[in-house]
């Protein structure tokens, strides 16, 4: 077994950082460490699905993972259901999202939805506890002539052979990989809502024909769109609203009130959901709303020994719930070109395999995303909402993420390393 020699930062410990340190931790030449800049290692937002695509890159890394995601509380959701939720065709059935793949896949394999923050603790968990290191945010990144110098705002400084950035939408390392107009997220248009709703409660409230299957349901409608789908073993479900935004609010998080989410959804008040769910989301101690980014573009993932993934890389809007998938999708790809490094001076190469895989498929699922986003708020110019139309424009929509062939995309970036170093 070779001695660990290679050292590799990861900065950020959400799930994309732990992820990839999962990829990491056992390849024997590997040095691992990830870097928390908060006080302890948590994720924000209540759930994320994980398509069956997403769960077998999952298990390239983790053997375990069904186990994993079954300790999490993870639920199966065999479809998501699309209904109308204004205008004149509300409560019209539209399609089950996704059901060409769905229905040629193994029923063995459907969707899960899992809560983010007991996803993180199961991943988190056989990561050793020397490799995970809280309450160190970066500061500065130095690439020097023996390896890139991070220095922590607590005065710590720590050189790897390698930097990868996990570090979310406003990731401190994109700043050192892309040009400066190129480092801020973007707003997306969109602004969303949630809340954790004790299942009978919720069920009480919704109506118990929602809950007869373990379906997620979304509702599109004019300038919104909400979603319900249980969690955590069935104890809980998560109500989520998103809407449109013509201008980005000053403030990214903003507070939400009855009389804000009424006006809103002024006509939607006439139809079988928005009463409710205003009833469900506002119902909790300090509502509030957030504006979503995105990275709309990014020209590199990487830059010499540096290099982004997840949302620091490719931030989408989560209307195809892709995101988390992307991710570890990444971290899979990582795990393959590193597991082939054996010196220092082979990682830009692998980080160059990396993104010229990547990029091309994270940038084609940005966009999708964000078309979906405007066909399910009733904003798409060419899909009215009308459900026959709405099937149609939204039928094609799953079938390249759902369809990734995982061996094929890891025998891709081989070869791409493969022609790196031979140049």
């Amino acid at each position: 077994m070779p001695t660990p020699s290679i050292r590799i930062a990861i900065i950020g410990g959400g799930l994309a950082g732990a992820s990839l340190g999962n990829a990491l931790i056992h390849i024997p030449q590997l040095d691992v460490h990830i870097f928390e800049s908060a006080p302890e290692f948590s994720e924000r937002g209540a759930a994320i699905g994980l398509s069956r695509n997403a769960q077998h890159a999952l298990q390239q890394f983790i053997p375990s993972a069904m186990e994993l995601l079954s300790a999490a509380g993870a639920v199966p959701m065999r479809s998501s259901r699309l209904m109308i939720g204004s205008g004149p065709q509300a409560g019209t059935f539209v399609c089950d999202v996704g059901e060409e793949e769905l229905q040629s896949s193994s029923p063995a394999e459907p969707a899960l939805v899992v809560h983010r923050a007991s996803f993180l603790r199961e991943l988190l968990a056989p990561i050793p506890q020397e490799a995970l290191h809280a309450n160190k945010r970066v500061t500065s990144i130095q690439s020097t002539s023996i390896g890139e110098s991070i220095t922590f705002h607590d005065g710590q400084v720590e050189t790897f052979d390698a930097v990868i950035g996990a570090d979310g939408v406003f990731s401190v390392v994109r700043k050192h990989v892309v040009s400066d107009q190129e480092w801020t997220g973007t707003p997306s248009g969109f602004w969303d809502c949630r809340n954790l709703i004790p299942y009978d409660r919720a069920r009480a409230a919704l109506g118990d024909e929602y809950f007869e299957v373990d379906r997620q349901y979304g509702w599109a409608g004019d300038g919104s769109y909400f979603l319900h789908d249980v969690l955590e073993d069935r104890t809980v479900v998560q109500c989520v609203m998103s809407g449109t935004e013509k201008e980005s609010p000053p403030n990214r998080i903003h507070k939400l009130t009855r009389p804000f989410l009424k006006e809103k959804l002024g006509s939607w008040l006439d139809g079988p959901i928005a009463g409710k769910m205003i009833d469900l989301l506002i119902d909790q101690p300090n509502p509030e709303g957030y504006s979503s980014w995105e990275h709309k573009n990014t020209s590199t993932y990487t830059k010499g020994a540096i290099c982004i993934v997840g949302d620091a890389a490719h931030a989408m809007t989560p209307w195809q719930g892709a995101g988390a998938g992307q991710a570890i999708e990444d971290a899979m790809i990582m795990g393959t070109l590193l597991s082939q490094v054996f010196s220092a001076d082979d990682i830009p190469k692998a980080f160059g395999a990396f993104d010229a895989v990547r990029k091309p498929r994270c940038q084609r699922i940005i966009d999708s995303s964000r078309e979906t986003g405007q066909i399910m708020c009733g904003q798409h110019p060419d899909v009215s909402l009308d459900a026959r139309e709405m099937k149609e424009a939204l039928k094609a929509k799953w079938g390249f993420i759902l369809g990734l062939d995982m061996a094929q995309h890891q025998e891709d970036a081989l070869e791409m390393m493969r022609q790196l170093r031979n140049n």
